[in-house]
Order: structure tokens, then C-alpha cells, then sequence
């Protein structure tokens, strides 16, 4: 077996904090998501079809993960694919070796599942080791149905009910990662209001954006580097639908939900108004600091990078701090920044949305420039409409009071702004 190329000055700290996507299972899963991006990374993959960690890679991975952060507190996040096709006596023995090798850290856990496999025994587990579990819902059900099928073209959703109502019972925290597809891009409130009324009040919503591109190993999903392939899939959401749907969105929940239902894209536009680092990756200055490994130890750019050209090599054969901070890695995170269109750099609101996540940098900007972001248009005009309010929440903020009032403000009818436009006019 080859040895690692690591030494003690590979642990030399950083300044931020890693995060590594572990796929347990791979790509497996029991659903077969008709815009799942990762399903198909199997196909990577064709002479090794048991996709399952071992248990020497599993504390390899443990071990050099929790040596490699400068925080005291270190999270793993499990993936997949679906984790929960790996057996409950696989996370025993990954808490077993977090506490072995913890050396002082507080360690939290946080799991993706699309919740169909979620039993009472695993609730009782998930509680009692205080997993954060993320739940993927696409809101009603049939909305979610209507893409997120069983192999066998069975639907989900009430799978995925009976796992939250398990999850509830147990009192296990959980928050939902819904997408925003074509058919859903056209409902934003009662997508929204389903979450609300199953009590979910942390939600991210993710818009699906995908292009066709055929590989010779079968995959159908096109690379990000594959520009020259402009035309999304018919369940991908439109900038058109996108802008509506987060302005309709927005309008509601700034009215009436603000401290009470907290949506990742709304709270990352205020960090970003804040000049703080958003929750979410896609509206940061640069990236590179959450990449995913697959279940033999592979170690990709990105989670939504899972492509040969964007591998970093093996957790076998190279620590994974060695590759998180290759020269690859570090002009993958610094090309955020660097490649960006003369449209996105002279745009009033790059510094809350800095292009977007570079996946889908796949069209021309007004000027012609390759490498302009596909769904620009629908982020240009939710910021642009979000500005008052989030002028206002900044300053409340700012003077240490509750981004909330932003609410009665409004009711009182935004007085200040009403004022300001006034003078301008």
C-alpha cells in the first residue's frame, strides 16, 4: 500500500476552518431524483459497485480530519448520495473514533438524508448523539413527488413525512434543503407556507440548475468547465423565475417571519450587507474550504465538483491537508474572484453576491464575455427590490437591536425610506 505523503508540517494551522463532505455509501441511494447531480458520479467508479467505506479509511479519515482543524469545535457532515444506507454500526464506530481521537475538541455531527429510511431506531440514535439532520423535501406533495421517486418510480413523500414525524417524536433537530425547480420556481408561497406549517423553520432553498453533456462513461451531467453547453435541462429554474421567486419569497418573510423562520439565502444577503462571511458558499468572495470525499478516499474540489479534472488525489497516498491546501485547491477557491465578468465586477451588488457559485458561470454577459452567471438576472432583482429592507436590518444591527423591527417598519410604512425617495425626487 502506498504510504502517505504527509509530515508534521502538514499540520502546520491555518487560519479557517476545513470542511470535508464524506460520502459513506458514494453515490448510492434507494430514490432516483430525476435532477440528482450525484447519482450518476457511480459511473466514476465502474470496477469498485460496492460503494463502502471501509472501517481503516473510515479512521484514517476521522483522524486526519479532526488533526487538520485550528477550531476547537470540528463538524463532520455525512453525505451522500444517501448515508443512511450505511448501517447504524458504521456511525458507532465513526463516534468511537471522533471521541478516540478528539484530543480535547468538541465534536457535532451533521447528516443529509432524504429521510425515507429514518426508523425509530435511528431517531433514538440521532437524538442521543445530537446529530444535526438535514432533511431533502421539495415542499408539497406533489411537487416532491414529481421528481423524487424510488428506482422503481414509487413516490416519497410520505416516506419522508413518517421520518420527520420520527424525527419530531425523538426531538432530533432538523432544518429541510428544498430545491427550486422549474415546476416549483412558479409557487413560491405555498412552497413556503408548507414548511411552515410543518414547523420547520430552517429551510435553504437551492435553486437546480443543470446542463445535458454525454461522457464516454455514460454520465449525462455536464462539468462546470464545460461551457460551450449553455442549454439547462427542462426541470432546471429559470433567472426569470428565480428573481420571482425570491422577491415573492422575501416579500412575505420580511413582513411576517423575520426571528421566527430563517432561510439560508435571505441571511446570507444580510451577512453579506453585514460585510460578514455568508452561511453559504455560492455568495462568498472566493471558495475551496468544503471539498468531498468519496467512499474510497478520493477527495474532490467541491461537492458539486465530483468530476476527474476537479480530483485532488486519495486520502492513501496524500493527507488531506496536503490537498486542501495544493496549489489546485487554492486557485480553484481564488478563481471565485479572479474569473469573474467585467459585468459582475462594475455590478452595484458584488459584494453580496460575488458571481455566485461558479457552476453555473456557463452564459455570455450583456458585453459578450464567456463565464457570466446563468442566473444573474433573477439575483440582480431580488437584491435590487431587497434593499431597503436590508438597509434598515443592517442598521438595526448595528445599533444592537433585533433585526425584527423591520417588520413594524414596514407596517408603520417605512418612514425613513419613504422620506429619503421623497428627497430625491
Amino acid at each position: 500500500m502506498p504510504q502517505p505523503d504527509h509530515s508534521p508540517n502538514d499540520y502546520t494551522p491555518f487560519c479557517g476552518p476545513l470542511y470535508i463532505m464524506t460520502k459513506p455509501a458514494g453515490s448510492l441511494c434507494n430514490l432516483a431524483c430525476k435532477y440528482c447531480y450525484y447519482t450518476e458520479k457511480a459511473k466514476l467508479y465502474p470496477d469498485q459497485p460496492r460503494a463502502v467505506m471501509s472501517d481503516a479509511l473510515l479512521e484514517k479519515f476521522v483522524k486526519e480530519y479532526i488533526e487538520m482543524q485550528t477550531s476547537p469545535h470540528v463538524l463532520f457532515t455525512w453525505h451522500g448520495g444517501e448515508p443512511l444506507m450505511r448501517p447504524l454500526a458504521f456511525y458507532r464506530k465513526a463516534l468511537a473514533l471522533q471521541k478516540k481521537y478528539a484530543g480535547g475538541r468538541i465534536i457535532d455531527n451533521a447528516i443529509q438524508t432524504n429521510g425515507t429510511l429514518i426508523t425509530e431506531e435511528w431517531a433514538i440514535f440521532l437524538k442521543e448523539n445530537n446529530f444535526l439532520v438535514g432533511i431533502s423535501i421539495d415542499g408539497p406533495q406533489e411537487f416532491h413527488d414529481a421528481y423524487r421517486r424510488s428506482r422503481t418510480g414509487r413516490p416519497s413523500w410520505l416516506q419522508v413525512m413518517q421520518g420527520i414525524r420520527l424525527l419530531n417524536r425523538h426531538g432530533v433537530e432538523w432544518n429541510a434543503m428544498a430545491v427550486v425547480n422549474r415546476m416549483i420556481g412558479d409557487h413560491p408561497l405555498r412552497f413556503y407556507h408548507f414548511f411552515k406549517e410543518i414547523g420547520c423553520r430552517y429551510i435553504q432553498f437551492t435553486p437546480v440548475v443543470e446542463r445535458l453533456y454525454r461522457h464516454p462513461d455514460g454520465r449525462l451531467l455536464a462539468s462546470p468547465i464545460e461551457g460551450s453547453v449553455i442549454e439547462p435541462t427542462d426541470f432546471s429554474v429559470t433567472p426569470e423565475q428565480w428573481g420571482e421567486f425570491l422577491c415573492t419569497l422575501f416579500d412575505e418573510w420580511v413582513r411576517k417571519d423575520v426571528g421566527e423562520y430563517f432561510i439560508q439565502i435571505f441571511d446570507s444577503t444580510l451577512a453579506g450587507w453585514m460585510g460578514v462571511p455568508p452561511s453559504v458558499c455560492s455568495l462568498a468572495e472566493t471558495c475551496g474550504h468544503a471539498a468531498a470525499m468519496e467512499f474510497n478516499g478520493d477527495l474532490y474540489s467541491c461537492d458539486h465538483y465530483v468530476f476527474p479534472e476537479f480530483k485532488l488525489g486519495n486520502i492513501r497516498n496524500k493527507s488531506l491537508v496536503s490537498m486542501m491546501y495544493s496549489p489546485e485547491q487554492l486557485r480553484f477557491g481564488t478563481a471565485k474572484r479572479d474569473l469573474l465578468t467585467r459585468q459582475c465586477k462594475e455590478c452595484k451588488f458584488l459584494f453580496v453576491c460575488h458571481g455566485e457559485c461558479p457552476r453555473n458561470r456557463f452564459v455570455n454577459s450583456e458585453d459578450g464575455e464567456a463565464g457570466h452567471n446563468y442566473l444573474c438576472q433573477g439575483y440582480y432583482r431580488f437584491f435590487n427590490y431587497a434593499v431597503p429592507y436590508m438597509d434598515f436590518m443592517k442598521k438595526c444591527l448595528l445599533e444592537n437591536r433585533p433585526a425584527s423591527e423591520v417588520m413594524n417598519w414596514i407596517t408603520n410604512g417605512m418612514p425613513e425610506y419613504q422620506a429619503n425617495k421623497k428627497t430625491k425626487l
